[in-house]
């Protein structure tokens, strides 16, 4: 079952969801992302591999802190653990900055006109269960995110020495840690 509820932020609606909902519609994608098809949620993580696209904001402070959400307990791919401020999946028919916009709303509680976001790259993620052309961002804030209560078991920043000296010991999912060694790169 899945409860949603919605309020506004600014101009913007932010909606909150209680689970993830297996009928969701995805793109499907070539590696350039050029769209080539449709699919639902279950059909994105039950292992066919069809390449579907996703978003990732890197939140930074201007001290060099990222911010980081812990993820829900009920989500269907890697929950309870640490990942990147937001990310999600595009829905059908959706930008990049656009799925990027209704993301962060969602996750973190920010509008567009409160981060300037750029695009730092995109590659082509794979997990047991699926496929995923990742478009990575990145913005610095210094404020407070407001994280959803049903999207997530709530963020913080952490220190680049914090976060050193947790990897590889099953606190971050393994896509922040594959994305880890170019962010840090692309920080310094």
């Amino acid at each position: 079952m899945q409860i949603v509820f919605c309020m506004k932020v600014n101009t913007m609606e932010r909606t909150f969801v209680m689970a993830d909902k297996a009928t969701e519609v995805f793109p499907e994608v070539d590696a350039e992302g050029k769209v080539i098809g449709r699919m639902s949620r279950a059909e994105a993580h039950s292992g066919t591999k069809r390449l579907h696209p996703v978003v990732h904001l890197h939140l930074f402070n201007s001290r060099g802190d990222l911010y980081l959400q812990h993820r829900a307990k009920w989500k269907d791919v890697q929950p309870d653990r640490w990942d990147t401020a937001t990310g999600g999946h595009f829905d059908y028919g959706e930008t990049p900055l656009e799925a990027l916009a209704r993301e962060v709303l969602e996750e973190i509680g920010l509008t567009p006109v409160q981060y300037q976001p750029r695009l730092l790259r995109k590659y082509i993620y794979e997990s047991a269960i699926e496929r995923e052309l990742v478009y990575v961002f990145a913005a610095t804030f210094d404020g407070t995110p407001s994280p959803s209560p049903t999207e997530t078991q709530g963020g913080r920043f952490w220190t680049v020495e914090e976060i050193e000296a947790n990897l590889g010991k099953g606190v971050f999912t393994p896509m922040f840690e594959k994305e880890w060694p170019k962010l840090i790169y692309d920080i310094k």
